[in-house]
């Protein structure tokens, strides 16, 4: 598959690399001058310029790609960059930074596929260790696990299990939660799932694919 990937800092590098180690076609869209280099440098084919500007985003072939994610710091370039994206009939994935706040994702929740806050999540994470639980989200996330997030659709067999009893592969783990429209949380393992719920799973990228046939609708 091919991917447009807007912004190469923190996230936007982690999610290129991963998506390379898994054999996708990566390009970079990224206007600061050292950062695009950065990118080519390491390997990726780069785009230099204002990933909001459609101009800017059909260099990189936006026509073609499976999916665009606006992963910048900057939450106006990455809905402009998702909504050129959605013209295209690209799945569109929406960063969210530090300051998230719940009308800020209902505002903008409907009009993109997904919309990630990897701070969030990643407290998330840290707060199951601090807990005590028995998966180590903190220690455990190498280059060999990553973050997935699903929302689950009618028809899904997950419909109406309970967290505690949804059965995944034995490498993969579900620590936040949350319904439409609302933020993801750390479960109760009684908490049943329903249509339009989102999981928040870390599984190691080989099983992927098994997490999501698992999780698709019958």
């Amino acid at each position: 598959m091919k991917f447009v990937i807007v912004g190469y800092g923190r996230v936007g590098i982690r999610t290129a690399r991963i998506l390379r180690e898994e054999g996708h076609d990566v390009i970079v869209v990224e206007n600061v001058p050292e950062k695009a280099e950065r990118a080519i440098t390491d390997g990726f084919e780069t785009v230099e310029g204002d990933g909001s500007e459609e101009e800017v985003l059909e260099q990189a072939g936006l026509d073609t790609a499976d999916a665009i994610g606006g992963l910048t710091g900057d939450l106006n370039v990455n809905f402009a960059a998702c909504m050129v994206g959605k013209h295209y009939g690209c799945r569109t994935v929406l960063r969210i930074d530090e300051d998230y706040r719940e009308e800020i994702y209902k505002k903008y929740a409907d009009d993109v596929d997904e919309i990630i806050y990897p701070e969030r999540l990643g407290a998330a994470g840290a707060k199951t260790a601090l807990l005590g639980g028995d998966f180590n989200v903190v220690s455990d996330l190498t280059e060999q696990l990553q973050l997935t997030v699903f929302t689950i659709r009618d028809g899904s067999p997950l419909i109406g299990e309970r967290i505690s009893s949804v059965d995944l592969p034995s490498t993969a783990r579900i620590y936040a939660h949350g319904r439409a429209h609302e933020s993801l949380t750390i479960p109760l393992p009684g908490t049943r799932i329903e249509a339009d719920d989102r999981i928040a799973v870390i599984v190691q990228s080989e099983a992927v694919e098994e997490v999501r046939t698992s999780v698709l609708p019958s």
